[in-house]
C-alpha cells in the first residue's frame, strides 16, 4: 500500500487496538465476522468500488456500510468497517487488504489476551516449514480443483489438537481464501502480524485511587522499560487493590506491596 491507504489502514488499526482493548470484546466473533466482510467485498467488485470512491462523501460511504451490515455482523464491526470507507483509499482493493488484515489481527489478539501469542507465532512459522519441506501437501493446499471445504478439512485434520486454536482458524482461513497470495506470502504475512503484535504489551493497572497523567506516563515508562517493549495501560479503580497498585500483563500480576520491579516502577512515578 501507499499514500492514502498507507494513512487509511494506519488509523484503522489504532481503532482496532483501542476496540479490543477492552477484554469484553468477542476477539474471535469479531475477526469472524471482518473475515466474512473481506470475502463479500473479494466478491462483490462494484459495491467496494462506491465504497472507496473518492468522488463521494465518507458519512454517506459510511451509511451505505451501516445499512448493508447492519444485522449481519455485531456493532464493533459495522464501526470498524464504517470508520474504514470513511478514509481515502488509493486503490479499491486496499481496503478489502486492511479489512483482512484486521480480521487477523483480532485473532492474534485472541490468542494475546489466553498467552499463547508465542506459541501461535512459533506455530505459524513451523507449519511453514513444513509446508516448504512436502511438496505433496503444498499441492494439496493450492490445489484450485480442490474445493475450499476440502481445503479447510486437511487442515483440521493436521493441526486440530496438535495446535493453538487460533492458529487453526488463521491457516484454515488463508487456505480457504488465498486471495491471489501464494501461500508462502501468506504464512509470512501472518508470522509477521503476530510478531508485530507480540510487541505490544497491554497492561491492566488497579489502583486503590485514580492515577494521574504525569504518574501514567511514569509507569508506561518504567513497564516499558523493564519488560523491554511498549506497554499499553488499561486503567481501572478499585479501593481495595493490595497495596495501591497492582498491575496484570497476560498471566502475570504484579502487586505493589510484594514486587521489587514495581517498588521500582512506583519510586519513578514518585518522580
Amino acid at each position: 500500500m501507499n499514500g492514502a491507504s498507507r494513512e487509511a489502514l494506519a488509523s484503522a488499526r489504532e481503532r482496532l487496538d483501542a476496540l479490543t482493548d477492552n477484554v469484553t470484546v468477542d476477539a474471535p466473533k469479531l475477526a469472524e465476522e471482518l473475515a466474512a466482510v473481506t470475502a463479500l467485498l473479494d466478491r462483490e467488485v462494484s459495491l467496494r468500488r462506491v465504497l472507496t470512491d473518492p468522488a463521494q462523501a465518507g458519512e454517506a460511504k459510511a451509511e451505505l456500510a451501516g445499512r448493508l451490515l447492519g444485522g449481519q455482523v455485531g456493532g464493533e464491526t459495522v464501526d470498524l468497517v464504517s470508520g474504514m470507507v470513511r478514509s481515502r483509499w488509493s486503490q479499491s482493493r486496499d481496503l478489502v487488504d486492511g479489512i483482512e488484515e484486521l480480521a487477523y489481527s483480532a485473532d492474534l489478539v485472541a490468542a494475546q489476551r489466553s498467552g499463547a501469542l508465542d506459541d501461535v507465532e512459533d506455530e505459524l512459522f513451523r507449519f511453514g516449514r513444513i509446508v516448504s519441506s512436502s511438496p505433496e501437501l503444498r499441492s494439496a493446499l493450492v490445489d484450485r480443483r480442490a474445493g475450499n471445504a476440502a481445503k479447510a478439512e486437511l487442515i483440521r485434520s493436521l493441526l486440530g489438537g496438535r495446535a493453538n486454536a487460533v492458529t487453526e482458524r488463521l491457516v484454515v482461513r488463508l487456505v480457504a481464501q488465498p486471495r491471489g497470495r501464494s501461500l508462502d506470502a501468506g504464512l509470512d504475512a501472518l508470522s509477521k502480524l503476530a510478531a508485530h503484535r507480540r510487541d505490544r504489551l497491554v497492561a491492566v493497572v488497579t489502583s486503590a485511587v485514580p492515577i494521574s497523567e504525569t504518574q501514567k506516563q511514569r509507569l508506561g515508562a518504567a513497564l516499558a522499560s523493564l519488560y523491554g517493549r511498549r506497554v499499553h495501560l488499561n486503567l481501572d479503580v478499585d479501593p481495595e487493590v493490595l497495596g495501591g497498585v497492582q498491575v496484570r500483563i497476560g498471566d502475570e500480576v504484579i502487586n505493589g506491596t510484594i514486587s521489587e520491579r514495581l517498588d521500582e516502577a512506583s519510586r519513578r512515578m514518585a518522580g
